[in-house]
């Protein structure tokens, strides 16, 4: 356990820090699934939806530091593949 006042306070930030940046990791994965269910199933339009929403959440965990700017990218990319792959 830290000693110092710093180090207590940094383990209190750090704690709710990671606390927050799972709200949206958890709300960027459900958007992720639903983009992918939406290319499965097959409706252009409703995957189209789904996957910009899924998209535009993925760059704002990337601008927030939750992700690294490439991981989104890579996720970003893969999504692309497979609604681009449904429109072909």
């Amino acid at each position: 356990m830290a000693n110092h006042k710093s180090a207590l306070k940094r383990i209190r930030q750090n704690e709710k820090r990671r606390l927050h940046n799972r709200s949206y990791r958890n709300r960027t994965r459900t958007l992720v699934k639903k983009a992918r269910a939406a290319i499965d199933s097959g409706d252009l339009q409703q995957a189209r939806d789904a996957t910009y929403a899924a998209l535009r959440d993925l760059d704002k965990l990337a601008s927030r530091g939750v992700v690294h700017k490439r991981n989104a990218a890579r996720r970003k990319s893969r999504l692309m593949k497979q609604l681009n792959a449904l429109e072909a």
